[in-house]
């Protein structure tokens, strides 16, 4: 630990992030853009963006659908702000639940065709609120190692036993499931499109495991509804599993386009969740312009079928051209609308960052911890508003940035 003191403590609690500031302060040393900084003067639509001054393609905005700025889906946020005005300053179990709050959970009640739903104020406190107080002392969780943060935080906050297994493997999730003590509460955590790699998960096989051992099951679609399944149901819908899960959580910032995050369920007694989870009972709801849009957004994207398929067309040939290029992809085939460009290390995936960012064309930069096995990547999330000709300019942009740094 280092001997440097800050005012009034024994040591300096910043010490334990040098490792990181030193990365970053080598990454800025150089001249290079900082990727994590990036500023957007103005959003023109769900597809562009000024950034440094510049007319830029968006490919990393996780804006599956393009329903930001879906007429239908402003107007509702803007008459809601005129009639509610601003927020609600309060908790949903005391001043916080408005009409369109209701009308929200109403809209997803009928997307996914269940029982219950239960709004959060983002995606992250959705995960946090449900598994830690589902699953606590004395109780097992069994989760894929790839798990996104907000479900390994809403494990901690629990205080349940935690038992990962490697990713995807199937036969290593049974073998977790067999060593837990008989009678103990079961929770199976799953996802259904893994977001740093773009990969599914065979949730048929893993959720009939699951209720084989008694397991509770829930899976996060954060990253697959609104595209993924007849309806946009997402992945249990696809692998005809919806009536098997017992938790779907999802988020309004991806599909849907706004903020916000939800739970839906059948479980006969899931309403006296809205008592017992602090994340839900502690903290201010969505404000009311914001419930507005999402309850629009979703009641959209049950007939959006056609967007649905320009989406996967968008996807495919993204993927495929890529790799014709010569780039390495985090999937063999095309899976989910985000595509992942594994680079060789942080200082190359940072210029590739750049460079793309100089063409006109903005992705992700993701480092780890945050990425598995410790790859940087270069993580593209497609939208159904991006044009055909968008699509190959795109491809154009990789090409010349790709030989310009050598990657390719």
């Amino acid at each position: 630990m280092s001997d440097e003191t800050g005012p009034g403590t024994g040591g300096d609690l910043f010490s334990k992030f040098d490792d990181i500031i030193a990365l970053r302060e080598g990454l800025l040393a150089s001249g290079q853009e900082d990727p994590f900084s990036l500023v957007m003067e103005k959003v023109l639509s769900p597809t562009r963006a000024i950034c440094n001054g510049r007319e830029t393609i968006l490919l990393g905005t996780y804006n599956y659908m393009g329903m930001t700025f879906d007429p239908d889906v402003v107007d509702a946020g803007k008459q809601a702000l005129e009639d509610f005005g601003t927020g609600t300053t309060g908790s949903r179990v005391l001043n916080g639940t408005y009409q369109g709050h209701k009308e929200c959970e109403d809209a997803l009640r009928e997307f996914y065709d269940m029982d219950h739903a239960m709004v959060f104020s983002t995606g992250y406190l959705a995960n946090l609120g449900i598994i830690s107080t589902i699953a606590g002392k004395g109780d097992y969780i069994i989760l894929d190692i790839d798990s996104h943060a907000s479900i390994w935080d809403g494990c901690a906050m629990g205080n349940a036993e935690v038992v990962p297994f490697k990713h995807n493997d199937i036969e290593a999730m049974e073998k977790r499931l067999k060593r837990v003590p008989e009678g103990a509460g079961k929770l199976v955590i799953l996802e259904g499109v893994y977001s740093m790699l773009g990969d599914l998960a065979p949730l048929k096989e893993m959720v009939a495991i699951a209720k084989k051992y008694g397991a509770m099951v829930l899976v996060d679609e954060a990253h697959s509804m609104g595209f993924i399944g007849e309806n946009g149901r997402g992945v249990v819908e696809a692998e005809g599993v919806l009536d098997d899960v017992d938790f779907i959580i999802g988020t309004f910032s991806k599909s849907v386009g706004t903020v916000g995050g939800f739970c839906v369920s059948n479980h006969p007694k899931f309403e006296i969740m809205r008592l017992v989870c602090r994340p839900y009972v502690f903290t201010a709801s969505l404000p009311p312009s914001v419930v507005a849009t999402a309850a629009t957004s979703i009641r959209k994207l049950q007939h959006a079928g056609n967007k649905r398929g320009h989406l996967w067309e968008n996807s495919k040939r993204l993927h495929k051209g890529l790799t014709d290029l010569g780039f390495q992809l985090g999937t063999a085939e095309c899976q989910s609308a985000i595509v992942a460009v594994i680079m060789p290390d942080l200082e190359k995936g940072a210029a590739l960052w750049e460079a793309l960012l100089k063409e006109g064309l903005y992705v992700n930069l993701a480092r780890p911890p945050a990425t598995p096995a410790n790859m940087t990547l270069l993580r593209c999330s497609l939208c159904a508003e991006h044009s055909d000709e968008e699509v190959g300019t795109i491809l154009g942009m990789f090409e010349r940035a790709g030989k310009a740094t050598g990657i390719i």
